[in-house]
């Protein structure tokens, strides 16, 4: 079985992050959203994955990723030159899929739990397609499943202004390389995009085997900055503590904190968990670190508060005030020179300079 990485779109809903790279790359708990994707294939038994690259910076994707070696996987490159639908960059994996069953998983999407048990039963039961949904409270947003009275899977409608049902499609498919040919006749929809969700109708259509699986726990779409800030709340609520650099005062650690090598927290900060510091991070005693907050690597907090945030690697932070529910990209220093408000949110690209 293969496995199929969706890398591509512009990420018009997270800029300015996405001005520097694509969306996938952006860190949640100081990891590549797409990282959580490829190590859950890989995960699931599934070492050949190719990964479909947009238009956005392909070349970070090829330098963080590699031939995937250091992963544990094979990884391979298919250029998909402008976004055209999901349906449409599958499209593009089928000389690399060849005559095998493969997994198709958005880069941007998160799943507690992984997609292990699913790829065992997609084995077992025989299925041309399987898909996995999650009951939301906001179907129109998303492709959404209808059933019959028997709870069988009749049909799949992107984006319907009246939902048939709450249960949306989480962007990760089970399929045989017959939905090839039902992509090829495929004609783009009004979003001017070929979609996923037609080419299972024409499966479903045709009599094939299309089962469906509601997943437990959580899912996320990363598709906004708000999701981005909440995803990284759900994976630090399941952090361990972990200490392999030096506090100078244990006092100074307060619940579930993750600290990375040669990270140094200095007597008189105060860290309240879950909270993930990555290596070679100086945090001086004038800082609080409150939860689910997530700094990268080399960043250095010199002074200020910081709360439910995503500071990313090479940050400096020196405020008087605190920062909240925000994300800073990385190389990136925030200075506050004048006491100022009692709180900022910031949303900040990578390689900036804010001074208040």
């Amino acid at each position: 079985m293969k496995g199929v990485i969706l890398h591509g779109g512009h990420g018009t809903r997270l800029r300015p992050l996405t001005h520097t790279g694509p969306k996938q790359l952006i860190p949640v708990a100081n990891k590549p959203i797409s990282q959580y994707v490829l190590e859950d294939l890989r995960n699931s038994g599934i070492r050949d994955i190719a990964i479909v690259l947009g238009d956005i910076m392909p070349e970070k994707v090829k330098s963080h990723y590699g031939d995937g070696s250091k992963f544990g996987v094979n990884v391979a490159y298919v250029h998909q030159e402008k976004p055209a639908g999901i349906a449409h960059a599958v499209g593009l994996t089928e000389d690399f899929i060849e005559d095998s069953a493969f997994v198709v998983y958005l880069g941007d999407n998160l799943l507690k739990g992984g997609i292990s048990k699913f790829v065992q039963e997609f084995r077992k039961k025989g299925y041309d397609a399987m898909v996995l949904l999650c009951e939301v409270e906001n179907p129109q947003q998303f492709g959404v499943a209808e059933f019959d009275k028997k709870g069988n899977l009749v049909r799949l409608i992107e984006k319907p202004k009246k939902p048939p049902s709450n249960y949306a499609l989480t962007g990760i498919y089970f399929l045989k390389p017959i939905v090839f040919k039902m992509i090829k006749q495929l004609k783009p929809s009004w979003r001017g995009e070929l979609e996923i969700t037609e080419a299972i109708q024409l499966l479903l259509d045709a009599g094939c085997k299309v089962g469906h699986r509601i997943v437990e726990g959580w899912w996320k779409d990363t598709g906004t900055i708000e999701d981005i800030i909440e995803a990284n709340i759900l994976i630090l609520d399941e952090l361990d503590s972990k200490t392999e650099g030096t506090v100078e005062d244990k006092t100074s650690i307060q619940g579930r904190v993750s600290i990375g090598k040669n990270a140094h927290v200095k007597k008189g900060a105060l860290i309240r968990g879950p909270v993930l510091i990555g290596e070679n991070t100086t945090i001086e005693g004038e800082v609080y670190i409150g939860p689910y907050t997530s700094i990268g690597s080399n960043a250095k907090i010199k002074r200020g508060e910081i709360e439910n945030s995503i500071i990313m690697d090479n940050c400096t932070i020196e405020i008087n005030t605190k920062i909240i529910d925000s994300i800073i990209g990385a190389n990136s220093e925030i200075v506050a020179n004048q006491r100022g408000p009692k709180g900022h949110r910031l949303i900040v690209g990578e390689n900036s300079r804010i001074v208040f």
